[in-house]
């Protein structure tokens, strides 16, 4: 990309929107556009088309949209389907429709199926049953790359669609039933240590893996991609390790200098039991992750603490 192109990152307040804002601002990108939530509703098309008549982008970051955790999708499958689709379809079909140079669209590991082989190739994808905790949110993902897909083979754009693995780090949200597994982690030790509680009870067994990319990383491959990759094929972006949620847990009890004890309230689901992406296919391209999970998580505590993000909502339930 030109320094001087004109760049919209759609969800530019988000975790990863938030990440992409300061990689391009860094890499001297100062020809960027972005609209919040009010000002822009994604769901909508006319709107959405319009902005697109208006700014006339030549590249576009699709990293808007509606996360949570296990429960959040559990309670709200239907409002993660239609707004997740809704955003996809809309961008998708108005970068076609304007002229965009070049689009990426974020998508989750979370779309391959449950019981995948480990670790997962893109390949995998839609071999077999998607992990019913985040079905909804899976569906939306796989609907917006597969147009990227075929919007390459009907009409021959540049969409480009990578799967990022677990992702954490500065605005993440830290909600503590709503939030993914690292951040909610995060909060509920952190808060333990700050108020002396001897313990701090988990969801489910903690002996389910993952892998965590810290979102800085994510944020310079997405730059690195949107360089260098025009394959219409799907690629994963991670770690190429994992660790339990126990081993994770243990982590950030250490960073904090937590001395209590965990407790893993097994009534409560696990999801799925491993998700660790094959990421062999980004690294040939000459990219690697560089952040090492305690440093990650050393920075985003840093900054919660900076923000004051752990103390805006009082904990429930230690």
């Amino acid at each position: 990309m030109d320094r001087d192109a004109k760049i919209y990152v759609a969800g530019h307040t988000g975790l990863v929107g938030s990440a992409l804002m300061r990689a391009l601002h860094a890499r001297g990108y100062n020809n960027v556009v972005t609209r919040t939530y009010e000002q822009l509703d994604l769901r909508n098309q006319a709107a959405v088309d319009i902005f697109f008549v208006r700014e006339k982008p030549e590249y576009v970051f699709l990293a808007a949209a509606k996360v949570g955790g296990i429960l959040a999708n559990a309670i709200y499958p239907a409002s993660f389907l239609y707004d997740n689709v809704m955003i996809a379809l809309n961008i998708i079909h108005a970068a076609y429709m304007h002229g965009v140079t070049k689009l990426l669209f974020l998508g989750s590991s979370c779309i391959y199926p449950r019981n995948c082989e480990q670790p997962i190739k893109e390949e995998y994808l839609l071999t077999s049953e998607l992990e019913k905790t985040n079905e909804a949110y899976a569906i939306a993902k796989i609907t917006g790359l597969k147009m990227c897909q075929f919007y390459n083979r009907q009409y021959g754009t540049r969409f480009i669609a990578c799967m990022p693995t677990n992702l954490y780090g500065p605005h993440d949200n830290f909600d503590e039933t709503h939030s993914h597994v690292l951040p909610a982690l995060m909060r509920k030790i952190y808060m333990a240590h700050r108020l002396g509680h001897p313990t701090v009870v988990l969801w489910g067994t903690g002996r389910p893996y993952r892998e965590f990319l810290y979102v800085d990383d994510l944020a310079d491959a997405l730059l690195f991609l949107m360089d260098t990759y025009d394959d219409t094929q799907i690629i994963n972006i991670g770690t190429g390790t994992d660790i339990t949620i126990m081993q994770a847990a243990h982590t950030i009890k250490q960073v904090i200098g937590y001395t209590g004890d965990f407790v893993f309230d097994t009534s409560k689901p696990d999801g799925t039991p491993r998700k660790l992406l094959d990421v062999g296919r980004v690294n040939a391209l000459g990219w690697h992750a560089s952040t090492a999970l305690p440093d990650g998580i050393a920075k985003t505590i840093t900054w919660c603490m900076q923000e004051s993000i752990f103390e805006k909502n009082v904990m429930c339930n230690i």
